[in-house]
């Protein structure tokens, strides 16, 4: 094995979205928010049905086209091109907030910008004069999912902390994650604060407490 090999340590944005897709229950209708999250639409576990909604109006969404096949009336709601499939049905922008409002949709898997140890999620803006007010319906998902999924980066390029102990930046929701899946680990938001689920591969427990500006409950 060559030297190059041994380096490589962590997961892979479709690692991470598989491993999301694992933990969610079979027959769940699931939303995916824009980023990292789209590429759950790829990973469904054998034996398991999702049917997977967007905001913009569909019910049965598909995975992403093969290039040349995209249809530019068939986009979710990070105007992504995607498929749908058999039995898939279109409706309303107001008719699929409904169903998000209405608790009718089961898991919602997102993007972070921070997540406390309380489970409060911002993933929007970073408060500063300039940023783009564009919360779009993240609101309304952490309010009406069920479950709450994040899959983020465990910090970020500058080398901060996504998860840590208060966010900083403007609220999504508060206390609304269940569990974060990150380049490095799986950690459980809990009643005592944030409890590691799995390792990724080459990382140990005391990086990934370095990199959490909170406090790390190990493995059960």
């Amino acid at each position: 094995m060559s030297d190059k090999v041994k380096d490589i340590k962590g997961w892979t944005r479709e690692q991470m979205a598989e491993l999301c897709a694992q933990d969610i229950p079979d027959g769940s209708y699931v939303n995916l928010g824009i980023g990292i999250p789209e590429l759950v639409a790829k990973f469904v576990p054998k034996g398991r049905e999702f049917i997977y909604h967007t905001e913009n109006g569909l019910l049965g969404m598909g995975p992403s086209p093969k290039a040349g096949q995209e249809d530019p009336e068939l986009i979710n709601a990070g105007k992504k091109a995607v498929t749908a499939l058999s039995g898939a049905s279109y409706f309303h922008h107001g008719d699929s907030f409904a169903m998000i409002r209405g608790g009718h949709i089961d898991v919602c898997v997102l993007g972070a910008m921070q997540v406390s140890e309380t489970g409060d999620l911002a993933n929007w803006s970073t408060g500063e004069p300039d940023a783009i007010p564009a919360v779009g319906g993240a609101m309304d998902l952490v309010a009406g999912v069920k479950t709450i999924f994040v899959i983020t980066q465990h910090i970020t390029k500058d080398g901060a902390a996504k998860l840590v102990e208060k966010c900083s930046y403007p609220l999504t929701g508060q206390k609304v994650v269940t569990r974060i899946y990150t380049d490095l680990a799986i950690v459980e938001v809990t009643p005592e604060g944030f409890r590691l689920r799995a390792l990724a591969p080459g990382v140990d427990f005391d990086e990934v407490a370095a990199k959490t500006d909170a406090p790390l409950l190990p493995m059960m």
